[in-house]
């Protein structure tokens, strides 16, 4: 019988905003969550990209990385992700390759295609960006020349790419679809994918890039994750106390709705008044979410990790109350027996 993987944890943080709340305090959490991650034995720590999203107060991965770097010591710190079709490929590169002169081994690049916004927004940062599945070939082509200029005697024909240093980031692929997962693959890339967007059809995803990876220089054996959203509590009642709060969250923002995440008192009067198109909405975003205590957590993170073949799960959680949120992240640390690190 074959030995189980042991499984590494990582998380994916958002930066949300409750409530009343405001974006300097969602900010601080991030870094107070980063520092309970780094000595907890987590392995990862990337940030999201969200643009003209009120409830979420990270746009700029590529600015919050070194103030998260900075104050931790082993975690290695990313983007979950850039999307890429937003910028220029050499700044992007740029911008990472000097996180990694200055954090060495400890910076992962998290590239995704998405908007991460509404389209009227997207325009606006980038008014030539067509969407087209071939300009982002194109962008992964210049990313890998780019990024690889002057590393293992590689040069590009022209532009210098600097800073030079001995080391480079990692080259993470992340996605809700399958077709992310192919380019991954041909690139030699890590590919996340991101049940917690899109819960259907991610281990045959994964498994289709697990069959076709092509070795690359920085990356010589498929590596592969999925981020899902998890509620982790002491007891199963409040576990699914604080669910109700991610329910409207999510329906709101599918809905196109303003707002933070709502206290546990507005997610129970939400309920009262929920159409039967929301309703189905709720129960089909529960599908992208692990909630309970810490043994029925982990029998479900093990089984969807079995599912996907991969030894990594990457956490995303959110709650109202902080503190149920940090200790969300120290139940599952137990649950798996991370390695406390000082």
């Amino acid at each position: 019988m074959a030995e189980a993987k042991k499984i590494k944890l990582s998380v994916l943080d958002q930066s949300p905003v409750r409530a009343g709340g405001t974006a300097e305090q969602a900010l601080k959490e991030t870094l107070e969550l980063a520092q309970l991650a780094d000595r907890l034995g987590y392995t990862r720590f990337w940030v999201s990209e969200h643009h003209n999203t009120l409830g979420l107060a990270g746009p700029a991965p590529e600015v919050l990385i070194p103030h998260l770097a900075a104050h931790t010591r082993h975690l290695r710190v990313g983007s979950g992700g850039v999307m890429l079709p937003h910028y220029s490929v050499l700044k992007v590169v740029e911008n990472f390759r000097l996180l990694e002169a200055l954090y060495p081994n400890r910076i992962d690049l998290g590239i995704g295609r998405a908007p991460g916004t509404d389209r009227k927004t997207a325009v606006l940062l980038n008014p030539y960006n067509q969407f087209n599945e071939q300009d982002f070939i194109s962008q992964l082509m210049d990313l890998d020349r780019y990024l690889l200029d002057g590393i293992n005697g590689a040069e590009a024909a022209e532009v210098k790419v600097t800073p030079r240093s001995a080391t480079t980031p990692e080259r993470w692929l992340l996605s809700s679809s399958g077709q992310s997962g192919v380019f991954a693959a041909h690139f030699g890339m890590g590919f996340s994918f991101a049940h917690f967007i899109n819960p259907n059809g991610g281990p045959e995803m994964m498994q289709a890039y697990q069959s076709r990876f092509t070795p690359s220089a920085i990356l010589k054996e498929p590596a592969g994750n999925f981020g899902i959203f998890v509620i982790c509590a002491d007891t199963e009642e409040k576990a699914k106390e604080l669910q109700l709060s991610m329910d409207m969250l999510m329906l709101h923002i599918r809905q196109g709705k303003a707002g933070g995440v709502p206290s546990l008192e507005t997610a129970k009067a939400f309920y009262e008044d929920l159409a039967e198109d929301e309703l189905a909405q709720v129960k089909y975003n529960r599908q992208r979410m692990v909630v309970g205590t810490p043994e029925q957590v982990k029998t479900r993170l093990d089984a969807l990790a079995e599912a996907y073949n991969v030894d990594e799960i990457v956490i995303v959680t959110i709650t109202y109350d902080f503190q149920d949120r940090l200790r969300s992240y120290e139940l599952l640390a137990e649950a798996y027996g991370l390695e406390a690190r000082e």
